[in-house]
């Protein structure tokens, strides 16, 4: 994709939608002796998505799985909408689309696996993180120079911003 194609997608996001396993976090999944189950965020994509907001953006998070700590950090990073438990991520994709009246060409979506597939091929900007399976890394525009995990979102919310000449002056 050339820089340009590239620079009008990015002009047109106001909505960050993000995957959790594998995007948010770096895939593993840690249980504990109890059960409870532990994720590991990047304090950089934390600051990003606080960025983010501050430029008046909008972000949620569609996830296949559903862990309570997820809800924990999207609130505390002012994510408006969290949808866990989606299995079928199309359906999970509309209702965002629906619920908070944005237009595909708005989102950009960062995903990392084959369930992203479906809402990848329908968002104005598709995102994969470095380490993403090989379909996602194809059906992408933009593939992030760090894993999932590790950034990534920060990298991609400071792509986006800077294309639209809003990323901040420290």
């Amino acid at each position: 994709m050339t820089n340009d194609t590239l620079a009008q997608r990015c002009g047109a996001i106001e909505l960050l939608l993000l995957d959790v396993d594998g995007v948010l976090t770096d895939g593993g999944i840690i249980y504990g002796d109890d059960g409870r189950e532990w994720k590991v965020f990047h304090v950089r994509d934390g600051s990003g998505l606080k960025i983010w907001h501050l430029a008046g953006k909008r972000s949620a998070v569609i996830s296949g799985r559903s862990s309570r700590v997820v809800d924990v950090r999207a609130a505390e990073l002012g994510v408006s909408f969290v949808l866990q438990g989606a299995a079928d991520k199309r359906p999970a994709y509309q209702r965002v689309l629906t619920e908070m009246e944005m237009r595909s060409e708005q989102v950009c979506y960062i995903g990392d696996d084959v369930p992203d597939l479906p809402i990848l091929h329908n968002c104005g900007l598709a995102v994969a993180v470095a380490d993403a399976c090989p379909e996602v890394r194809t059906a992408a525009h933009y593939v992030t120079r760090v894993p999932g995990g590790r950034g990534a979102v920060r990298e991609t919310i400071e792509l986006v911003l800077r294309c639209q000449d809003r990323w901040p002056s420290f």
